[in-house]
């Protein structure tokens, strides 16, 4: 073993493979010669080609299969690895991106990415990627849901190329909370939740998409505090506002809880860096790296499944009706 590894940054694969042995580093790392020339694996994430255990959403006489997309941070500090760089959780790491179809969290893609790249580079290719494995899956219509680092006209052309719903929380970049509340008093509705804070809620716009008017929803939420938390005063009131694209003709109110939900996401990205012990990517090859992960969320695709079996039996009785227990359960 190398004395001071962090001090000469030296790092070799048996140092930094965590529980893995030797033995299973140099196994993928053979395995990456059946990698194809753009860096992508010819490894299944979804073992199957149709299922019929995902839950979908009900939305106004509709049902949707959702379809959340997300960008997380793994943290790879103190060891030199190719691909790593600085995340924009200001650590160093790599930066993957998942997409996760259904209540229950199956992973129906990820792609491996280092830790400089943004989240919108790359990300039209795997969204028809991932497009086409979900029709694989189910026949319903698809709801897919975006962090405002998608915010892309790009993505917006080819959910409507493909008939796809859609609500992506928009960047605000340069918009000022005082102009969206100034449209908020004219096209929203306003209530006041509680003293000292009225919520405006509305969608006032369509946009053109490649030469074409298409119906899609400019949903925004303003809030006006004049009274903090804990009681405060303000001087001078505060302003608070979120917006999103959509296409889907409900209420604004569902939609943003619609998108709330997509937080749910971070509780996926846990079970798989916690419980199935990927925080830290075990190789010092990006390559390497990269198979791994994809094996691994086969791995949670497999414990996923099991899980959602075990909720039909009668065996171990829930105090609470589950839609779905942690991958913990079952390894326990």
């Amino acid at each position: 073993m190398d004395p001071d590894p962090e001090r000469y940054r030296r790092v070799r694969d048996r140092e930094s493979c965590g529980d893995l042995t030797h033995g299973y580093i140099l196994l993928f790392t053979k395995l990456i010669q059946f990698g194809r020339e753009d860096g992508t694996y010819p490894v299944r994430i979804f073992c199957i080609n149709s299922f019929e255990g995902v839950t979908a959403i009900w939305c106004k006489l509709n049902t949707y299969e959702i379809l959340r997309m997300s960008e997380y941070s793994r943290e790879n500090l103190t060891l030199l690895k190719e691909g790593v760089e600085r995340t924009y959780k200001g650590c160093d790491g790599y930066a993957p991106m998942f997409a996760y179809i259904g209540q229950e969290g199956y992973c129906l893609n990820v792609e491996m990415r280092k830790g400089r790249v943004h989240c919108q580079n790359g990300t039209p290719d795997f969204i028809r990627k991932t497009l086409q494995s979900a029709k694989k899956l189910t026949d319903k219509p698809l709801l897919f849901r975006l962090d405002s680092g998608n915010d892309s006209r790009d993505n917006i052309v080819i959910f409507l190329e493909n008939e796809t719903n859609f609500i992506i929380k928009r960047n605000p970049r340069k918009e000022k909370a005082e102009d969206w509340l100034e449209i908020a008093q004219k096209h929203g509705m306003c209530c006041e939740e509680q003293e000292g804070k009225k919520v405006y809620l509305g969608h006032p716009t369509t946009i053109e998409v490649n030469g074409r008017q298409r119906t899609i929803r400019k949903v925004f939420k303003v809030i006006e505090r004049t009274i903090s938390r804990d009681g405060q005063i303000f001087l001078i009131p505060a302003y608070e506002f979120e917006t999103y694209w959509t296409t889907l003709n409900v209420p604004s109110n569902v939609i943003i809880s619609l998108y709330h939900d997509h937080g749910t996401c971070e509780q996926f990205h846990s079970e798989i860096k916690s419980e199935l012990d990927l925080e830290r990517l075990p190789s010092g090859k990006y390559e390497t790296n990269g198979l791994i992960l994809h094996f691994g969320v086969f791995a949670y695709n497999l414990f996923r499944m099991i899980v959602q079996e075990s909720l039909k039996e009668q065996d171990a009785p829930l105090k609470k009706k589950a839609a779905r227990r942690r991958i913990r359960t079952v390894i326990q």
